[in-house]
């Protein structure tokens, strides 16, 4: 007897019920993610920020203003999940790095989630790691020694994946040492992002 698979909609109400690193998290858990059946590009990032935990929608930031722009996609075909999954590394604020920055994914939540989400959107052809936790969660061993070095081999991934640095204010500085990155894959993401959307 084959066991059947759980429905998206009972499994995105487990997800945003998900409580099994609060004692982790200085907000408290709240989950962010969006997906369907339908959509044909997957952006995994890193973990929500304070704004995104605020207001429950992702890349709801400056980080995503920029990432938008990478994309050449305004912001209600980036949040129409119809065509674009957005499934972060961690669902949850992680909270702050004494050291500066937000903290690392929390490590419970992709090896719980990621998976069952993942067979559930069927359609997705380019899935975009977006930032070097996403990069090292995705990839594992087939990354290069840093990001730098695993955006640069983007072809090494095959059509089906690419990684992106995070789009954050850091990031500036980064694409005017690699202008490598918005001269060639900027432009190349742009155009299949193009093609699978519309």
């Amino acid at each position: 007897m084959t066991q059947r698979t759980e429905s998206l909609e009972h499994l995105l109400e487990r997800v945003r019920a998900c409580d099994i690193c609060k004692a982790h998290l200085p907000l408290g858990p709240r989950p962010v993610v969006r997906i369907s059946r339908t959509a044909r590009v997957l952006i995994i990032g890193q973990a929500p920020g304070t704004k995104v935990h605020e207001t429950g929608i992702p890349w709801n930031d400056p980080s995503g203003d920029r990432l938008r722009e990478w994309l050449a996609l305004d912001q209600d075909t980036f949040y129409d999940t119809a065509k674009i999954a957005i499934m972060p590394t961690g669902f949850c604020y992680p909270g702050r790095d004494p050291k500066g920055g937000d903290l690392p994914p929390r490590p419970e939540c992709a090896p719980a989630w990621h998976a069952p989400l993942r067979e559930h959107m069927a359609y997705v052809e380019l899935t975009l790691l977006v930032g070097m936790h996403a990069q090292a969660y995705c990839l594992g061993g087939r990354r290069k020694k840093n990001m730098t070095e695993t955006v640069r081999a983007w072809r090494d991934y095959g059509p089906e994946i690419i990684p992106t640095p995070h789009p954050s204010w850091r990031t500036t500085g980064w694409a005017r040492k690699n202008p490598w990155f918005e001269g060639e894959l900027v432009p190349e993401i742009r155009q299949r992002v193009a093609r699978l959307i519309t």
